[in-house]
């Protein structure tokens, strides 16, 4: 039975799910896992699709196991024990940053990896680890098909003025320009709102992906119109350890008043600022709803505050807004988050029903709410394998 492995690698951690393909050639999910904590003590667990556990196991003592490392144990791992004869013929892979370049999933190739390298700037927290699990892939099966999917891709048709930067005309030729990320995210989100609600679908849509990494995106007829992050995955919402838009004075500001250099101010924005910084506990929105303090509460106040102001930005980019989609960690699993949200938003006509909302909806506004909201899960993972498969049908 052939397959295909989607891969998401992360900073610390690598999801990977496994999709069959049925009698129809359609992609069925397998089974799927996540290796977690990466560089401090790394741990595995992979399930069937009927939650069976497969394989788990830890590293206690393996802070200093690579990405690559960790790869290579679980492809041991499967060669030990292979899972019902199937036939694993490509890996797709989230790329988080495609540049001006790749507006479409590529088969990789080692020219394009050196493409896609020079971008690791633009992405320091996700596109190394991106490159590093390909890489690792490359060296454990050498003539396994892998095929890149671009987070900033489903961006890359929006209005001319919705990627603009206001910066000499030269720099944004060099490339210097808003991208828009968690591309495959909303890209699932489009297809799965146009099955749910096809009218919905047609219109005018925002998609709010919010987890440790949150963004929202502005469709129109399923189409990216305008997002909140910009030139890196920086920009835009307060998220779990990043700052999201912020003041470029301030930036100026760190380094020649307060004597930074690049580096720390990089490390300060991407890493000790966002939920983590305000609250000055954590970077986890469980963990601060339990808190109980005034720093925790003000950080999920601004977390609210920023994400209902962001919206307001981009239903006028709309020009209007008929429905509100809540995706990924916080957006599918914590209702008081969503709460406060939407209470944001009522200005727009948006009435949601907390009986609904409690319950992870999938619908959580009221009948008579004229802005709809949605809970659904997201499947980047999926969208990692409908495109490998179809890049890998087109070399055949």
């Amino acid at each position: 039975m052939k397959a295909v492995v989607s891969l998401n690698s992360g900073s610390s951690s690598i999801k990977f799910s496994l999709f069959v393909l049925d009698t129809q050639g359609a992609l069925q999910f397998s089974a799927g896992g996540k290796i977690e904590r990466i560089g401090i003590a790394p741990s595995l667990k992979a399930r069937s699709v009927d939650g069976t556990v497969l394989l788990e196991r830890g590293w206690s003592d393996g802070a200093s196991l690579s990405h690559a490392d960790l790869l290579a144990d679980l492809f041991a791992w499967a060669a030990e024990h292979p899972l019902e004869d199937r036939e694993i013929i490509a890996i797709g892979h989230r790329v988080v940053h495609g540049g001006t370049e790749f507006a479409a999933p590529r088969l990789i190739e080692p020219d394009l990896l050196d493409a896609l390298e020079a971008l690791c700037p633009l992405a320091p927290l996700h596109q190394p680890h991106n490159l590093a699990a390909i890489r690792a892939i490359a060296a454990l099966s050498p003539g396994l098909p892998q095929v890149a999917c671009f987070d900033t891709a489903f961006h890359r048709d929006k209005p001319a003025l919705a990627a603009r930067l206001a910066i000499p005309r030269a720099l944004h030729d060099q490339g210097v320009r808003r991208y828009g990320f968690h591309g495959l995210s909303y890209e699932y989100i489009a297809r799965r709102l146009a099955e749910i609600d096809p009218a919905l679908a047609s219109g005018r849509v925002i998609a709010a992906h919010l987890g440790n990494g949150a963004s929202l995106c502005a469709m129109d007829a399923g189409r990216s119109i305008d997002t909140t992050m910009g030139f890196t995955a920086l920009d835009g919402l307060m998220m779990g350890t990043r700052c999201g838009s912020l003041d470029p004075g301030a930036v100026l500001h760190l380094q020649s008043q307060m004597g930074m250099s690049a580096a720390q101010v990089e490390e300060l924005l991407y890493k000790r600022s966002g939920l983590l910084g305000v609250s000055g506990l954590s970077s986890d929105m469980r963990t601060l709803a339990e808190a109980g303090t005034a720093e925790a509460e003000e950080a999920m106040d601004l977390f609210a505050w920023r994400a209902g102001r962001e919206a307001g930005a981009l239903a006028s980019s709309l020009g209007g807004l008929d429905g509100i989609v809540f995706t990924a960690g916080i957006g599918e699993n914590d209702a008081a988050m969503r709460s406060r949200i939407c209470r944001r938003l009522e200005w727009l006509g948006l009435e949601i029903d907390e009986i609904a909302n409690a319950g992870n909806g999938p619908l959580i506004s009221l009948p008579d709410s004229k802005v709809k909201a949605y809970v659904i899960a997201t499947d980047e993972e999926r969208m990692i394998a409908l495109h490998t498969l179809k890049i890998v049908e087109k070399a055949e």
